[in-house]
């Protein structure tokens, strides 16, 4: 990068001027694992006995599921520093999180920062998934929060990056923040996410992942002290009993140039193979759209990762009103045949707004934020929230009928209605069936799993001849007896990951593989193993979406942005369309040449086809 005279003169100012800093670098703590809660207290302990800290930065996965009571114990580490620290959210902060990250900003703040220090601008986004699996993701509200930050930081300002995951393609977008960053005066970055030391270069943009503060194999864990010294960054371990190691990596401090090389960026070249797709329009919010669209009369709701709940025109995605929560939205809304739109936030209640103006005709609270999503019958709404309770409400009113309190861990998925039963996941290791009038408990079936990573929580239960099919992220195939709960087969020829769908004769269950397949399963109460195959090519894959057949068409999304059109008579895509690089969430097939999507990103989109 060529620097004019003036350009030059105001870094080299700049530069001289930016005094010495010295802060502690801690990350993944992992409260709530065996160590966890005890590794943090050294560490904060061992940088009080530090004079010359400055600060702490904390770098994500501060918890290990981001329950309200880890989050708390955390906080309440960390506030006995005697130092100013500023904390971001990670992975296992966002993505197992029974608030939907609400309880994160209560505690901290918020989810991002930025301060300046000697100089110096840090600024830290908050790194995904949200709620669903999925790669990382730096929030759309993050991007849109950090294009204004950067407008109003002067050029010369030299700037140090914190974000949980590096600043590569283990994110999705990472070259949302990679291209801003490389227009300013950026000296380095720092991660979390690998649990190890390690040197990067982000495209040019020198890099840094620290060392989880957890003991892992080791008597006592560690962090980082990074010194800034003159030109120089220096990086350094420190053991929580004093000890400190040798300086292992060394960054230098000076005005930034790129490196003029070209980088990879994500390619939607598929979409002029299949040009006769074309979205008939796109809306880009302003956060995460982590649900469903519903759509009705014309009109198109959904909520997103700031509680906006927002309501589009389904012929020209213009916005025709919209109303605020108090919580992240993560429940796909539905919506009744009296046009009561219904849905869950992460403030705490079970909405309901009118679709023609979006006015509120009635809330009902939980214990905790509502995170999982409605479905309707007779009258009444069915919804799971993070109070270990699975509610039915009255669809006018929001009066409790009856409730089943003996959930473990949160809901976050959509339940199915089978004849007298309804049928439910959570992450508490357990998929539940409970009598549709009375709420009392059938049965429950787990997988024989302790580890709460493996639950049937964003499983989508399909049913047929008195058999519900599941796939958990146990990557296993599950028929279970809709009567018993007792597990008929279980299948994992195929390592299918909790998205599934049944064909539209019902005589198949469809499931997306994590590599590149799709395969069915006829939907018999014996093991007969995989009926059908297809290689799609759409690569690795572990987002839980829906598969959904229409007219002998078979769609699904993919976690790149893709969402796919498979013939499965014919053994062939028909076509392929990539909206954006973020996950597509599950979705509706208006009719077979027409589909509502969101992803991840914000993007809500209707694509059409005429084939």
């Amino acid at each position: 990068m060529r620097l004019f005279p003036f350009a030059a003169l105001l870094l080299f100012v700049n530069f001289c001027f930016a005094q010495n800093i010295k802060y502690a670098f801690v990350t993944d703590t992992h409260v709530g694992t065996a160590t966890g809660e005890e590794d943090l207290r050294r560490t904060v302990a061992d940088i009080n006995n530090q004079k010359d800290i400055d600060f702490v930065l904390v770098t994500g996965d501060v918890t290990e599921m981001g329950t309200n009571e880890e989050l708390k114990l955390a906080k309440e580490i960390l506030s006995a520093l005697n130092k100013k620290y500023y904390v971001i959210p990670g992975n296992h902060d966002t993505g197992w999180s029974e608030s939907g990250g609400v309880s994160f900003i209560k505690e901290f703040g918020s989810d991002k920062f930025t301060f300046d220090y000697n100089g110096y601008r840090f600024i830290a986004c908050a790194s995904g998934p949200y709620v669903r699996m999925s790669d990382g993701h730096i929030p759309r509200d993050a991007t849109v929060w950090l294009d204004s930050l950067l407008k109003k930081t002067p050029k010369a300002m030299p700037i140090v990056y914190i974000n949980h995951y590096p600043l590569d393609n283990s994110l999705d977008n990472w070259y949302e923040a990679v291209d801003r960053l490389k227009l300013k005066n950026i000296q380095y970055a720092i991660c979390g996410h690998g649990h190890v030391n390690k040197a990067y270069n982000f495209e040019g943009i020198a890099g840094t992942m620290g060392r989880s503060n957890l003991r892992a194999k080791d008597s006592i864990g560690g962090y980082n002290i990074v010194s800034m010294v003159n030109d120089t960054a220096y990086f350094a371990t420190r053991k929580p009993n004093g000890e400190m190691l040798p300086t292992w990596r060394k960054i230098a401090l000076k005005p930034f140039q790129t490196d003029g090389k070209s980088y990879t960026r994500p390619d939607f070249e598929i979409n002029n193979t299949y040009s006769f797709v074309k979205p008939k329009w796109t809306y880009h919010s302003n956060a995460n759209v982590v649900n469903t669209p519903a759509y009705m009369d014309n009109m198109v709701v959904f909520g997103n990762s700031l509680g906006l709940v927002e309501a589009l025109d389904i012929a020209t995605g213009k916005k025709l009103w919209k109303y605020q929560t108090k919580g992240a939205i993560y429940s796909s809304p539905v919506i009744s045949p009296s046009k009561l739109v219904i849905f869950g936030s992460g403030d705490g209640y079970v909405y309901a707004l009118h679709l023609k103006d979006g006015k509120l005709a009635w809330k009902t609270p939980a214990q905790k934020s509502v995170l999982g999503s409605p479905v309707i019958q007779d009258h009444l709404v069915f919804i799971g929230a993070s109070d270990n309770t699975f509610s039915a409400l009255d669809l006018n009113t929001g009066k409790v009928k009856w409730q089943f309190t003996g959930v473990e861990g949160t809901i976050v998925g959509k339940p199915l209605i089978f004849g007298n039963k309804i049928v439910f996941g959570s992450w508490g290791r357990h998929l539940y069936a409970v009598d549709i009038a009375t709420g009392n408990l059938l049965w429950k079936w787990n997988n024989g799993s302790s580890n709460r990573m493996f639950s049937p929580a964003m499983v989508t239960p399909v049913g047929v001849s008195n058999t519900i099919y599941i796939a958990a992220p146990d990557r296993v195939l599950t028929a279970i007896d809709a009567q018993t709960g007792e597990t008929l087969w279980r299948n994992s020829d195929a390592k299918v990951r909790e998205s599934i769908g049944l064909s539209a004769d019902s005589t198949l269950v469809y499931g997306k593989t994590m590599q590149d397949e799709i395969v069915a399963y006829k939907t018999s109460r014996t093991n007969d193993g995989i009926a059908w195959k297809m290689n799609v090519g759409y690569g690795y894959e572990h987002t839980p979406s829906d598969l959904i057949e229409k007219n002998g068409k078979l769609f699904f999304g993919t976690k790149n942005g893709t969402i796919y059109c498979i013939s499965p008579k014919n053994n062939e895509i028909i076509w392929a369309h990539k909206v954006d690089n973020s996950m597509v969430n599950t979705f509706k097939v208006v009719d077979d040449q027409t589909v509502l999507l969101s992803t991840m990103d914000g993007k809500v989109a209707l694509l059409t086809s005429n084939k």
